[in-house]
């Protein structure tokens, strides 16, 4: 079955040529010109979304935020299209779960590569990241790695995917010293298009998931991080 993508962005000629040179890759294209209809279509069952920051009606930045709320949506991968290219705005959109963010204007080639990258990263981990059998209990904490889940003091605690392999790769490693490198290693498997600063927005964001229980994950400067109980 060939991957699904939609692709939305306000300018129809963005739109148009983002789609043709995806169906010549043989992916099954969905477009949407504004936020309110991305919500629309991501409804249907996507494997990838291309969405622009700046848009009419809703901005890229809510659609990202309602799709990491719904249950149905949040595992889909996002990769931002923008204009915006500070710093501070990649960080935002890191932070809201975005597996990438692409300037523009956007030069095909690259934006076909990171879709693909995406989509390897994402088929290594549902074959081969993780033990289908595993259950990490820490304390209050428990990992379930099959579900994907992480409860804490009996409550279920909503992480998303990346969030919860770094969890994993960190717990996997507790009392050792793992560098920044080797979580993207672990965790990413290609680095190409990903760096240092993707793996400490992660790491901000998983340790407010984890509360009090945050003091598990100690930073080592100018190295990486440890878990340590």
């Amino acid at each position: 079955m060939s991957k699904k993508i939609l692709v939305v962005d306000d300018e129809k000629d963005i739109v148009e040529m983002l789609s043709y040179n995806l169906r010549k890759e043989g992916y099954e294209v969905l477009t949407a010109f504004n936020g309110r209809d991305a919500l629309e279509r991501a409804k249907e069952r996507l494997d990838l979304i291309l969405l622009d920051v700046m848009m009419p009606e809703m901005d890229g930045l809510h659609v990202i935020r309602e799709l990491k709320r719904n249950k149905n949506t949040d595992g889909v991968p996002v990769l931002f299209l923008t204009a915006k290219g500070s710093e501070s705005d990649e960080i935002v959109g890191l932070e809201l779960g975005a597996e990438d963010y692409i300037i523009k204007p956007i030069s095909i080639g690259k934006l076909i590569a990171r879709v693909r990258a995406v989509f390897r990263r994402y088929e290594q981990a549902a074959t081969s990241a993780l033990d289908q059998s595993e259950i990490i209990g820490i304390g209050a904490i428990e990992i379930n790695v099959p579900n994907y889940t992480v409860t804490i003091e009996g409550r279920e605690i909503q992480f998303v995917r990346k969030e919860f392999e770094i969890l994993v790769y960190l717990v996997r490693n507790r009392g050792r010293v793992v560098t920044r490198e080797s979580i993207l290693n672990g965790v990413w498997k290609e680095k190409v298009f990903v760096v240092d600063r993707t793996v400490d927005v992660h790491i901000r964001k998983i340790r407010e998931k984890l509360g009090k229980y945050e003091r598990y994950i100690e930073t080592v400067k100018g190295v990486g991080y440890r878990f340590k109980t």
